[in-house]
């Protein structure tokens, strides 16, 4: 049995009970699914960085770095 100091330090870990790890990759009905859904809201933005994400596999917090150069090649200025 734990005495009353034991219990006041115990806390329960953030993750108990939920899943843990990679999940499923998406199916390919689900992505046309969000592309349909994104392009029906008019969410050009959304559409252009799902698709990228798609695309380029790249995972999300290396999607959220990238600037506009990194993907756009630069134009020569005349």
């Amino acid at each position: 049995m734990m005495n009353t100091t034991q219990m006041l330090n115990y806390r329960e870990p953030w993750n108990k009970g939920k899943l843990v790890g990679q999940k499923a990759p998406l199916k390919l009905r689900e992505i046309w699914a969000i592309r349909i859904r994104l392009q029906l809201a008019q969410k050009v933005r959304d559409l252009a960085l799902f698709n990228l994400a798609i695309d380029s596999k790249l995972r999300a917090c290396d999607l959220v770095k990238l600037k506009v150069r990194d993907i756009f090649p630069r134009v020569a200025k005349y």
